[in-house]
């Protein structure tokens, strides 16, 4: 009879878990390439619109106030995963390992991939990876992801028509391609490998997608001629971009070379389009299978507009009201647009100032899904602002440092803000002190005014900075 009591007593156990597993959302993370805060219409985009992702922003809440985590692809995935800040995170730059592939994250790590996977998800990646060689401990089967297509190596992510793709450990080559020619536009295949991934799916199990995109980073490459033709009308004439040795494609082309392009100006806006469309495509697959009201979608960039093969993100106001662009830690290298839909539980039309940052995630996702973290992250979950419930804890402060250029340093503390340049080469250089909210274009230091202030910020840098033996910002 015990024995009986005890099956039941299991069996029940296991009804009830799979109850609250089937409750817990499916989760999307869209993530563009070199977006700026203003390539979107609804943050004041004028030469072309994004009427999707618009419309995922009056379905849940816009984030004012949120970070990526660096100013370059790799360290800022590194912290988007790992929820460490770049004073702590492994990978603090785009440092490449030959013949394919960056610097690797350890396998000993938590990665959100791996969180959802110890919840129960089934995971995949779509796009550009960037965090370790192919095999390495940083390579997608060994950070939590089942099902992955797309680049390893964010190099060669810069080409639009490889040789050939990752799906998982294998390389797919993709015909038509070789020697350099152009027949396969490699993003319009991998978002048909995510649609497929979406499609396998069922109710029983949720899933995570991550969709690390490539648009719109360059190489300038879009896959319409018609799209590129009908924002020639809107754009009118402008400049060819010629690339360098090695740019374009034929037989002699660098792997990770930009291709020259006689309309750089409408081909970055037909490239915009496209990744508009993707956008729509996700959703409305979602609510073809009656997944939508389940499904968590979050769309942000990796950090700031790029000024790479040909693109002139003056002239689109890419960074919008702030200054600075990839490769800056002012507002315009780091501040991007986040947006994120739950329906029935994010209220809609909703926009909030809260403070957030990549890596706020981790633990965001942890407290979703009820999985403890038992390693010391940087972030705070924001779910309490998510579903407008509970007290919202804040960050003391946001901190952030970038290798190249002779080593820069960025913190915000409340609307303080402080950067630092070229610490490499004079580690005790003046910091420049900024008023976001009076000045959010950072135009007017405010060292000299408040240097108790200054002097409170840049004791904050050292703090959160700590020395990393392969990525070192600091001469020694």
């Amino acid at each position: 009879m015990k024995r009986s009591y005890s099956h039941l007593l299991i069996f029940l156990l296991f009804i009830c878990g799979n109850r609250v597993l089937g409750q817990r959302p499916n989760v999307i993370f869209i993530l563009a390439d070199d977006l700026g805060y203003g390539d979107l219409s609804m943050t004041g985009q004028a030469y072309f619109e994004t009427p999707n992702i618009d419309q995922l922003a009056r379905d849940g809440i816009f984030f004012t106030n949120h970070y990526s985590g660096s100013t370059v692809c790799a360290p800022s995935r590194s912290t988007l995963l790992t929820g460490l800040h770049t004073g702590h995170t492994p990978i603090r730059g785009n440092r490449e390992v030959q013949p394919e592939g960056q610097f690797p994250l350890a396998d000993t790590l938590m990665t959100i991939p791996k969180l959802f996977k110890q919840a129960g998800y089934v995971t995949g990646a779509f796009g550009k990876w960037g965090l370790g060689f192919p095999g390495s401990t940083g390579s997608p089967e060994n950070q939590g992801i089942d099902s992955f297509y797309g680049y390893n190596c964010q190099k060669l992510a810069h080409r639009y028509y490889p040789e050939y793709l990752w799906k998982n450990e294998s390389k797919v080559y993709l015909n038509g391609n070789e020697l350099g020619l152009k027949k396969v536009y490699a993003p319009d295949l991998i978002h048909s490998q995510a649609m497929e991934f979406i499609k396998m799916q069922n109710e029983k199990t949720p899933f995570f997608l991550f969709i690390p995109l490539i648009i719109p980073h360059a190489e300038l490459a879009a896959s319409s001629e018609n799209r590129v033709e009908k924002y020639r009308k809107i754009i009118g004439p402008e400049k060819e971009h010629l690339a360098g040795k090695g740019g374009d494609y034929g037989p002699d082309m660098s792997p990770g070379g930009y291709q020259s392009n006689p309309f750089p100006k409408a081909s970055f806006a037909a490239m915009m389009e496209e990744l508009d469309l993707q956008v729509g495509d996700i959703i409305h697959l979602l609510k073809e299978k009656g997944m939508e009201e389940n499904t968590l979608i979050i769309f942000t960039s990796d950090n700031g507009p790029h000024v790479e093969g040909g693109h002139d993100p003056e002239f689109f106001n890419s960074n919008g009201p702030f200054r600075g662009h990839k490769r800056d830690l002012y507002e315009g290298g780091i501040r991007v647009p986040l947006i994120i839909k739950w329906p029935e539980k994010i209220q809609s039309g909703s926009i909030s100032h809260h403070i957030s940052a990549f890596w706020d995630f981790l633990p965001t996702f942890s407290q979703l899904v009820e999985t403890p973290l038992h390693n010391q992250v940087d972030g705070i979950s924001f779910l309490p602002t998510l579903l407008d419930q509970g007290k919202q804890e804040s960050h003391s402060y946001l901190y952030w440092e970038f290798l190249e250029q002779g080593g820069k340093q960025a913190i915000r503390k409340g609307k303080w803000k402080g950067v630092k340049l070229n610490v490499r080469d004079y580690p005790e250089r003046q910091i420049e002190l900024f008023d976001l909210e009076s000045d959010s274009e950072e135009k007017i230091d405010l060292a000299k005014r408040f240097p108790e202030v200054a002097k409170e910020l840049n004791t904050l840098m050292l703090e959160a900075h700590q020395e990393n033996p392969i990525f070192k910002l600091y001469k020694k």
